[in-house]
């Protein structure tokens, strides 16, 4: 079954040719041109991905994301100007799972679409894959269980976008070892995707901050400067 993309933008003519150019690809594609109304079509008819400007009338892309993250994890990308280095970062925070800078290559967008896709495909599907890939892991309090796309910290749930529940999988499987960007990269996003670090760090601020809205003395995500990232091992 054809994934189906909700395409958010002010501009009609990144509405035509983007759409088009999924399309071709074999994606179905919803359209909207502002916030409040991608708001409304997206609760009454979920999509599997959505793509979103920043800059918009009525309702802006952070603030769309924001009311999108209360009732859904659909993975999102972010659209945002040249030199729009802080809404990309507070976006990536709110828990955008990626971005790309306009003017962009649409070419660029689809492989970006295709991987967030395969990577949800992955996470959804409890058969996909060996048994071990989807077996669930437990750390203590922390339970992960991929099959189900499920995250629990003492017993409470803990709502992950795909990204951020990569990472934590990357990190959790094995206590104690570091992960440098470049592995957690490859883990979230897969090896022919390039990503930039900062992307990563803001990632892993978002997750911790997740953590501690239902735990305030969360601290199993260490940062090893310099090096990378590493769940703490409790043995």
């Amino acid at each position: 079954m054809a994934h189906t993309i909700a395409l958010v933008d002010d501009d009609r003519n990144i509405l035509t040719s983007v759409s088009m150019a999924l399309e071709a690809e074999g994606y179905k594609v919803r359209t909207y041109s502002d916030g409040a109304e991608a708001l409304r079509g997206l609760t009454s008819q979920p999509a599997d991905l959505a793509i979103l400007d920043i800059k918009m009338p009525r309702m802006d892309g952070m603030e769309l994301l924001q009311r999108l993250r209360k009732q859904s994890a659909i993975p999102v990308i972010f659209l945002t100007s040249k030199d729009d280095e802080i809404d990309e970062l507070l976006g990536l925070r709110m828990g955008a799972d990626d971005y790309i800078k306009k003017p962009f290559s649409q070419k660029l967008l689809i492989e970006r679409i295709r991987a967030l896709l395969r990577r949800l495909d992955l996470a959804n599907d409890a058969e996909a894959g060996a048994a071990n890939a989807n077996a669930a892991i437990v750390r203590g309090p922390l339970v992960l269980d991929p099959g189900r796309h499920i995250c629990t910290w003492n017993a409470k749930q803990v709502d992950l976008t795909v990204t951020e529940f990569l990472l934590l999988k990357s990190l959790a499987s094995r206590p104690g070892h570091v992960k440098n960007r470049d592995q957690l990269i490859d883990a979230a996003y897969g090896e022919s995707i390039y990503v930039d670090d900062r992307t990563i760090d803001s990632h892993i601020k978002r997750l911790r901050k997740k953590f501690r809205e239902v735990d305030d003395d969360f601290a199993q995500i260490e940062t090893l400067y310099g090096v990378g990232y590493r769940y703490r091992d409790e043995a």
